[in-house]
């Protein structure tokens, strides 16, 4: 080959590779703007609605977790995460529909009306948006079966009505004295045992009165209200009648109460099989009950009609120093009642260390924080117990709302199997959010599980007037402020974070009440924290600034006084 034909080949060969390299660069600058502009797989509205059916098939399939609203509102939540994508894409109507089918089936567990309220929204919503989507027809198609059940259940009502038996003209007087019944509650299917009623309790101040029945064993109830009847000298009266129950012959059947709701409670057997409690009213605006385990107690709470007081507003002075303006604002909460966890024969969790329980640390906690708080807030102070003494759950909470607390803290340690478990929560009252908040609410109420997810049945009715966002509030404050508090000065402090759990000590509670659980008692490093004196000043000093910030964030430039 000559020297001419060797460069023209040489020239070709640059050329073929000149071509590929800008054929390489191209193919790669398309491919990147691919990945750049495309949607990676998963992030589609159709991906997101696959995901969200998926998790609904688990939920659906999965008893345990049909439960608990968390489970629905995530479920929701994907549907209309699949709307917010590309709201006017092909998939919108169909993660709406089904967002709005999911609110009625939760209606279904959680018996809210604005879970079903928030379906139908939803169901007109795409009626006016997609009059061309085949999921209008659908929606339009569930709003007239919801419209028929709602008028099925009026034509019921009135039925029921027109076929009452008229009143008698000449009623006897001596039956004049038996009111219309309100609907029963009924708690339980008898179990055919016969159970002993072993006491009645009270704790009462002008506006409030907790009434507990003590019982040896679960014990079914209905209770009803009896009108006054002047002529037989019978004032209103609450009845409870518990069956397949006797009286115990040591107990005592009469407490006189005496204070502005009611005169009296009395106990007797009012069939061989059947015990009444009799509650006579003086004034009543409404009345909850519930039940507790491990023994049986059925607790009474009644309302009076002015039981809510009335704020009065002071005016912030923005040249206040900060200690003036702490004091000021402690103003708004004038009582605080602190719960030492445990006591007396209950000595709660035991700790790692031989002869540490927590019943002692959790008073000696409740101590320093009273003190600090009488010190730093100026305000009254009341611990439900002192000394190592026995109290009741639900006498706890009696304490806190007999004396018209502005706020309730119940000091816990805490203690699991694992003894490299360890951390600070915070609780407030509502259903429990996971399997490791039922544990420790089981522990903390002396009581199963299975116990902790019957209470949870009757916790929506309780809960209606409490207050849950403002506990969940304090409860927020608290569990950060103590947590950076102890960080300052000692390392592995683990947040744990806010938590929700049915707790018996919280139930009734009439202002925002929370429980923390300190550290771990059964953890061998903070066992050996919770001991020291300088360590349990830190979790108070926390538990301060938490308060204060509490106090600060519900109303900056007001104070509301109770009087």
């Amino acid at each position: 080959m000559d020297m001419s034909s060797y460069a023209c080949l040489k020239n070709a060969v640059k050329t073929v590779m000149l071509i590929r390299k800008t054929f390489l660069l191209l193919f790669t600058s398309c491919f990147l703007s691919l990945l750049i502009y495309t949607p990676a797989w998963g992030t589609s509205a159709k991906d997101k609605y696959l995901k969200a059916e998926i998790s609904y098939k688990k939920l659906r399939h999965d008893p345990k977790k049909k439960r608990y609203k968390d489970n629905w509102l995530y479920c929701i939540n994907m549907f209309k995460a699949v709307y917010r994508h590309d709201p006017s894409g092909p998939w919108a109507a169909a993660g709406l529909y089904m967002s709005g089918n999911l609110y009625l089936e939760l209606y279904k567990h959680s018996k809210q009306l604005s879970d079903k309220k928030k379906g139908i929204s939803i169901f007109k919503q795409i009626v006016k948006k997609f009059p061309r989507s085949s999921y209008k027809k659908k929606a339009k198609k569930k709003l007239l079966a919801l419209n028929k059940t709602a008028q099925t259940k009026k034509i019921k009502k009135k039925r029921k009505k027109t076929l009452l038996p008229k009143k008698n003209p000449l009623p006897n007087k001596k039956k004049s004295s038996i009111a219309i019944k309100l609907p029963k509650k009924t708690v339980q299917k008898p179990t055919g045992k016969m159970s002993t009623v072993t006491g009645l309790r009270f704790w009462s101040n002008p506006n409030y009165t907790r009434v507990v029945i003590n019982g040896n064993n679960k014990i079914n109830y209905v209770d009803h209200l009896l009108k006054q009847d002047p002529s037989i000298n019978k004032p209103k009266r609450l009845c409870i009648d518990l069956s397949n129950t006797i009286l115990s012959k040591d107990m005592q059947k009469l407490l006189q109460v005496n204070d502005k709701l009611l005169i009296n409670v009395r106990a007797g057997q009012y069939k061989p099989d059947s015990v009444r409690v009799v509650m006579d009213i003086k004034s009543l605006k409404s009345y909850k009950i519930f039940s507790l385990r491990n023994p049986f107690r059925l607790v009474i709470d009644v309302l009076g009609k002015n039981g809510k007081s009335v704020p009065v507003i002071v005016k912030k002075d923005l040249k206040l120093k900060d200690s003036a303006l702490v004091r000021q604002f402690a103003l708004g909460v004038k009582r605080i009642v602190i719960d030492p966890g445990h006591g007396g024969r209950d000595f709660g969790a035991p700790g790692y260390l031989k002869g540490v329980h927590e019943k002692y640390i959790t008073l000696s906690l409740a101590k320093k924080l009273a003190k600090k708080i009488r010190s730093q807030l100026h305000c009254e102070v009341i611990l439900t117990r002192t000394t190592d003494k026995y109290l009741t759950l639900e006498e706890r909470t009696a304490i806190a709302n007999t004396k018209n607390a502005d706020l309730f803290i119940s000091i816990h340690t805490n203690a699991a199997r694992n003894k490299r478990a360890y951390g600070i929560e915070t609780y407030f009252l509502n259903l429990a959010t996971d399997d490791e908040a039922i544990l420790v609410a089981a522990r903390e109420n002396e009581t199963s599980i299975k116990n902790i997810s019957d209470l949870q049945g009757i916790l929506n009715d309780l809960m209606q007037n409490a207050k849950i966002n403002e506990s969940g509030r304090l409860a927020t404050n608290i569990q950060q402020s103590v947590c950076k508090k102890m960080k300052t000065k000692y390392s592995r402090i683990k947040n744990k974070g806010v938590k929700q759990a049915p707790f018996y000590v919280l139930l009734g509670a009439q202002m925002p009440a929370i429980l923390i659980e300190t550290s771990f008692i059964s953890n061998p490093k903070e066992c050996k924290r919770l001991t020291n004196s300088k360590y349990q000043d830190y979790i108070c000093d926390g538990l301060i600034i938490g308060i204060k910030r509490y106090l600060k964030e519900i109303n900056p430039n007001y104070v509301f006084i109770s009087r």
